[in-house]
């Protein structure tokens, strides 16, 4: 029988429009965006309370970031949390377009559908 990794896993759940970081079998938490243009809008970032403290929310949207870069796409960071990864991680600031009013109004009628 094969025992879960400890070692925290994120993979992208296109079907729900998330990044998931899975422990120990368990969605731990996850990082949500919408497509705009060929670019992922980011806007929110939640991490299970029975895993906080253990940087998970940081490990998650690292590697979402990872992995839109490696697909050579560029982010809108809308969520507070991705937004302050950005502003402490300088090395994907050549990923990072501005949140603009227009992309407020798009994600605000995409989330209400």
């Amino acid at each position: 029988m094969t025992r879960p990794t400890t070692t925290p896993t994120v993979q992208r759940a296109d079907d729900k429009h998330h990044y998931e970081i899975q422990v120990v079998g368990r969605t731990a938490g996850f990082t949500a965006y919408e497509d705009h243009d060929g670019r992922p809008v980011f806007y929110h970032t939640e991490v299970d309370a029975s895993f906080a403290g253990q940087g998970l929310a940081s490990q998650l949207v690292e590697r979402a970031l990872t992995d839109v870069r490696d697909a050579r796409m560029r982010v809108v960071a809308v969520c507070p949390y991705v937004a302050k990864f950005l502003e402490r991680r300088q090395e994907f600031a050549d990923i990072t377009d501005p949140v603009t009013p227009e992309i407020l109004r798009w994600l605000a009628t995409v989330l209400a559908h």
